[in-house]
């Protein structure tokens, strides 16, 4: 019976698109899910989006849609992307899943009657991009700790979690699994910080905005969107609900890995909830470092992304995983440059990898045919081969015991490295001329088998390429690390030379397209032009404001009942924050009139109030002279 392992990522929130820094997580725990499922584990493996929030329902606001399409719309291109980077997640998670709703009210109901949730008035510094709340001491420069943004003054009722309550426990709980919070450091970060100032029990609903788990005991709060996100590892296995088997069979998790700036969510609120839900705590939390780009977090309201899109398309979904997984040193920061991207390609997968592949086939077909050869006698210089490529299984999967990729990947290219300048120790052309057919055998013989080797321990990482490089030995694509042993090669195996797995990039030149493609995508978008047919779509007329009210739990919001002629419309505007209900009474406004219905807050919105915006204050457009509702505007 194989034995289970469970590994996640964290899911991704939905905010915006995603970029190569989002991939770096996924990827490797991509690796890690393919080299468990190779070594006999039966794996699940889990990622997701994080759909909820104050920060999704302002950007839906903004674009004008609402929260649902809004996330709908960023499910769809990161299933895309995982799809394209050949992610193979065994679910997908999406917060808004119905069940995992449910569970999540569940959850809340069990804190509740254990007496680890009370009701109270929060008042604090919250950071809405990273949905955080802040003691004043925790500030630097007044400004969040971890993305350096504005916070603002947030106070309103909500329920609390007891989590000063489970100091103790969680303490007493790392020094008897001093391996749970790794990297080390990020342990010594977490107690000096967190734990030592002493933890303070943790606000868990919101009432200022609805997009959200409504908790089932009190409709006009929300859950915490951090309570909601975590509970995803353990509702994406069934956790109360009819069908757990998989939460029987694979909880507590192996691994969650996750970057750096969330550890704190994942080693102290997370391990606390468990304790209160009576649920043993996950094995370990793996908190990386940050892909970074001239020396700055990838971000894109900083404007330093990269597409990973558009290098899958120009270079290849291989180079990529690739780059990440062997450049980046695991656990630390990383620096992606273009430059690097192209070198290690170059260097790894062309010079290296592929010009071996290459170099074998050819020498096969020309001296035997394309087959094979049978395996002859061992010089010391074979032996010392076999000895290498029958230790380098244990060798790699000590590397992935530790979570190092990077190593490794270094170990397998090993391999590759000893197999090129085993081609130049022995000379396979001088060989043949010479007529020594026997020993020219042993030599093709091996160097196959080092291929077979550094193919089977390099599908985890670059599965695509190492499915080719089996078709170019004429072999079935490996599945697993079983029987893998020098000589395992049988007889009548016929190569397939066919294309070069990877063709030479010329750096220089390839350096100024990616400059020129950045210029591009940076530089200000060009205004779109319509033409008059596309205006002619857009109806607008005159309408007059007959009663306004502000939208319960919203600072920004009015909701309008406007005429239009012999009409009466419900619309919702966000201009609360400039009007007052009693201000827009009686006033005549532009509407845009066949918008399609929109839900917000729970209220359908039939068009749209025209206004001029300067970034912060807005003015409703008005006509120059009263012209009575309904009227055309042209």
């Amino acid at each position: 019976m194989k034995k289970p392992y469970y590994i996640t990522t964290p899911i991704y929130y939905s905010s915006g698109s995603f970029h190569l820094g989002h991939c770096y997580t996924t990827v490797v725990c991509d690796a890690i899910a393919r080299f468990k499922r190779m070594d006999g584990y039966d794996v699940f493996y889990l990622t997701g989006t994080d759909e909820h929030g104050q920060k999704v329902q302002q950007k839906a606001q903004q674009a004008g849609v609402t929260p649902k399409q809004y996330v709908d719309k960023l499910y769809d291109e990161i299933v895309r992307l995982w799809k394209r980077l050949n992610i193979s997640y065994d679910k997908f998670i999406r917060t808004t899943d119905d069940y995992h709703e449910q569970t999540v009210q569940k959850i809340y109901e069990k804190l509740l009657e254990s007496g680890d949730l009370y009701k109270a008035e929060y008042e604090g510094w919250y950071c809405t991009p990273c949905e955080s709340f802040w003691t004043e001491s925790q500030l630097v420069d007044g400004k969040c700790p971890d993305c350096g943004r504005e916070v603002k003054r947030e106070k309103e009722e909500s329920y609390f979690f007891r989590l000063s309550a489970y100091q103790d426990r969680l303490i007493e709980f790392y020094k008897q699994n001093p391996e749970f919070i790794s990297p080390k450091s990020r342990m010594n970060e977490m107690i000096n910080n967190f734990i030592k100032p002493g933890l303070k029990d943790v606000c868990v609903s919101r009432t200022t905005f609805d997009w959200g788990v409504r908790l089932p005991f009190d409709q006009k709060h929300v859950a915490y969107v951090w309570v909601d996100a975590l509970s995803n590892y353990i509702t994406a296995l069934g956790y109360l609900q009819p069908d757990h088997a998989n939460f029987d069979k694979f909880w507590p998790a192996d691994l969650h890995m996750v970057g750096k700036e969330i550890v704190r969510f994942h080693v102290i609120i997370w391990p606390a909830l468990l304790m209160a839900l009576g649920l043993p705590l996950p094995k370990k939390v793996y908190g990386h470092g940050w892909l970074l780009f001239d020396n700055d977090k990838m971000s894109k309201s900083k404007g330093n992304v990269v597409d990973p899109f558009f290098l899958t398309e120009r270079y290849g979904v291989d180079p990529i995983r690739y780059y990440l997984l062997r450049e980046i040193p695991f656990g630390s920061d990383g620096s992606y440059t273009n430059e690097a991207l192209l070198n290690r390609t170059n260097s790894d997968l062309v010079n290296d990898l592929g010009n071996l592949v290459s170099r074998t086939t050819a020498m096969v077909t020309q001296y035997f045919g394309g087959e094979i050869p049978p395996l002859g006698t061992l010089s010391a210089r074979e032996e010392e081969i076999a000895l290498l490529l029958n230790g380098s299984t244990d060798k790699v999967r000590q590397d992935m015991e530790q979570l190092s990729a990077p190593d490794a990947l270094a170990d397998i290219f090993r391999i590759i490295q000893r197999a090129n300048k085993y081609i130049d120790e022995t000379e396979p052309w001088v060989l043949n001329k010479q007529g020594e057919k026997a020993k020219l055998a042993t030599v093709m013989h091996t160097l196959c088998e080092c291929i077979k080797f550094a193919a089977t321990l390099l599908k985890p990482f670059i599965p695509d390429t190492a499915d080719r490089i089996f078709q170019k030995l004429g072999l079935p694509s490996a599945e697993n690390f079983d029987g893998l042993t020098f000589g395992g090669i049988g007889e009548g195996v016929r190569v397939n030379k066919g294309e070069n797995l990877f063709n030479r990039i010329d750096v220089e030149k390839e350096l100024k397209e990616l400059e020129k493609y950045a210029e591009e995508k940076t530089a200000q978008p060009q205004e779109e032009r319509i033409d008059v047919s596309d205006f002619a779509k857009v109806k607008l007329c005159t309408a007059e404001v007959t009663e306004c009210r502000r939208v319960d739990n919203s600072d920004k919001l009015l909701l309008l009942t406007v005429k239009i002629g012999e009409e009466t419309r419900k619309v919702v505007s966000g201009i609360a924050h400039c009007y007052t209900p009693e201000q827009l009474v009686g006033k005549t406004v532009i509407l845009v009139k066949n918008l399609k219905p929109a839900k917000i807050r729970g209220i359908e919105s039939n068009g749209m109030i025209l206004c001029v915006s300067d970034g912060q204050k807005v003015v409703f457009v008005t006509p120059e002279q009263p012209t009575g509702s309904g009227k055309e505007v042209r």
